[in-house]
């Protein structure tokens, strides 16, 4: 299945270095299948428009299309409305239009945001600085040397002053998937909404936001086969209509004068300016392919190879993995012997293997393995086990080479 999966992605049949890319950066972002690409250019060629905006034609298609993705997603995340669907840049912009609310409406002096140690910069930063404008302050749920997430730890965490918990559904280093449905309970229990970063959780897991009872989540649509510069906020009505606007412009507002402005409906308050439809078009078209294959089926195989990954590089002497929970995504981050990652990841590039190296946007998280960064393999529908073969040849060549 995978071999005829693979020739739907036209990147794919690329070389690099006169070798077939074999592409494992997939936590960074997905490459786009055909029907992806096929449905960006046809929205340009036929229906380019700016939407809601217009009586024309092509204004109402565009519109119509643009809808409907909202639509096709409040359905696969199993919304309640699809008022509570805000179409954002990616995950970073969505993190950042909730921070900013809380700074502006919720958060006072001496309140407290819980945050973890595994978290990317996106959900930390923004959250530093709404704290910084408020007076309020972090604070952070410690992970065990597996990376997992202490529960006792995380309990202890909250009081009075808590104010709201941002929490990733998947490390992208570490891989681990947290109990985040038993998390969200612990925080409502304690009276605190929570966001989820799903940037990594969309594609690892199959995601109910009324199911988790999650208050907010948040996703890119390039990390699922759909087009960069697409995101989604999901938030319950209550605290969307909460939030104060985040941007300001067209389309966020409902009547305007000198004296006072008042701002649109849900969720055309969040969405200020002119957005981006073909990328609405082709997160659209990317879930379609995602389901036509089946969630069940891409998980199964992401499981299937993330085992087979781990047994085959544990061939390899002189192998660290750098996180191994029990309840684990498809993303492994290793170091070799003590070699920098970067040289590791720049050879590995020259035999046509790209993964990703560095400290992954998760600096708080190297310093508590107390290591500069890792090498990350990240695996998707397209990658095979010839591949990961390939690459467990590749790395026992560099090894030889940099010893």
């Amino acid at each position: 299945m995978t071999e005829k999966i693979k020739d739907e992605f036209p990147i794919l049949q690329q070389h690099v270095y006169e070798k077939p890319l074999i592409y494992l950066d997939n936590a960074a972002t997905t490459q786009k299948p055909a029907s992806v690409l096929t449905a960006v250019t046809e929205y340009y060629q036929t229906i380019n428009s700016n939407v809601h905006r217009g009586v024309h034609h092509l204004s109402v298609l565009a519109t119509e299309a643009y809808e409907d993705t909202r639509t096709t997603i409040q359905q696969f995340i199993g919304a309640k409305h699809s008022h509570e669907i805000v179409f954002t840049r990616g995950t970073t912009e969505a993190i950042n239009l909730v921070a900013n609310g809380f700074a502006n409406t919720i958060l006072k002096k001496d309140d407290e945001i819980i945050v973890s140690t595994m978290e990317h910069h996106s959900n930390i930063v923004p959250w530093q600085l709404a704290a910084e404008r408020c007076g309020a302050k972090l604070k952070v749920i410690p992970i065990d040397e597996n990376g997992e997430i202490d529960p006792i730890a995380y309990q202890n965490l909250f009081s009075p002053k808590t104010k709201i918990v941002a929490i990733t559904h998947v490390s992208n280093v570490l891989g681990t998937i947290n109990p985040i449905k038993d998390m969200i309970k612990t925080a409502h229990e304690h009276q605190v909404p929570i966001l989820i970063d799903g940037a990594q959780g969309i594609k690892s897991t199959k995601v109910n936001v009324q199911d988790l009872d999650c208050d907010f989540y948040c996703f890119s649509g390039h990390k699922i086969y759909a087009p960069m510069g697409i995101g989604i906020l999901y938030g319950k009505e209550k605290y969307l209509e909460q939030l104060p606007p985040y941007q300001c412009g067209g389309e966020m507002i409902k009547n305007v004068s000198f004296e006072k402005t008042t701002f649109n409906t849900l969720p055309f308050k969040f969405e200020a300016g002119t957005p981006n439809v073909g990328g609405a078009i082709g997160l659209k078209a990317a879930i379609d392919f995602i389901l036509k294959i089946g969630q069940d089926q891409l998980l199964a195989h992401d499981n299937m190879l993330l085992k087979y990954t781990e047994e085959k590089m544990q061939e390899i002497e002189g192998i660290r993995f750098i996180g191994q929970a029990k309840d684990k995504a498809a993303v492994i981050s290793f170091l070799l012997d003590k070699n920098h990652p970067a040289d590791v990841g720049t050879l590995l590039d020259t035999m046509g293997i790209a993964v990703r190296t560095g400290h992954h946007c998760a600096e708080p998280l190297m310093n508590r393995y107390q290591i500069p960064g890792t090498v990350r393999v990240s695996l998707a529908v397209y990658n095979t086990k010839n591949e990961i073969d390939k690459l467990v040849e590749a790395l026992k060549k560099i090894k030889i080479m940099l010893s």
